[in-house]
């Protein structure tokens, strides 16, 4: 089931950022990724373990980190279903005749 982690991470800019998100994205169990560098926090989705996360941000980035929240993730709302359109009948091809005229006295040179 997944869970939606938040880690209090210590960075200043975008290229610890680029850091911090390319370390936590090689786990497994991650399902999305998301990092605010104003207030300095990691949003894990996924099945990851966070002490995993915790332990990869601390070994390979050497960032002082810690756990705020472990919890169930927002379900997502439900989309409005789209009336289907209309199924009108396929358009079927006008019937129409033709004769052939066939006239005796006509010359034909064979």
């Amino acid at each position: 089931m997944a869970k939606k982690t938040v880690v209090k991470v210590s960075i200043t800019g975008e290229k610890e950022k680029r850091d911090v998100l390319k370390a936590v994205a090689k786990l497994e169990g991650i399902n999305e990724l998301s990092m605010d560098v104003a207030k300095g926090t990691l949003t894990v989705i996924g099945d990851a373990d966070p002490v995993c996360i915790i332990t990869c941000l601390r070994k390979k980035c050497g960032r002082c980190a810690e756990i705020q929240t472990v919890g169930p993730p927002k379900p997502e709302k439900p989309k409005p279903k789209c009336p289907s359109p209309c199924r009108l009948p396929p358009c079927r091809p006008y019937p129409y005749s033709s004769c052939c005229e066939y006239e005796a006295n006509a010359c034909s040179i064979l």
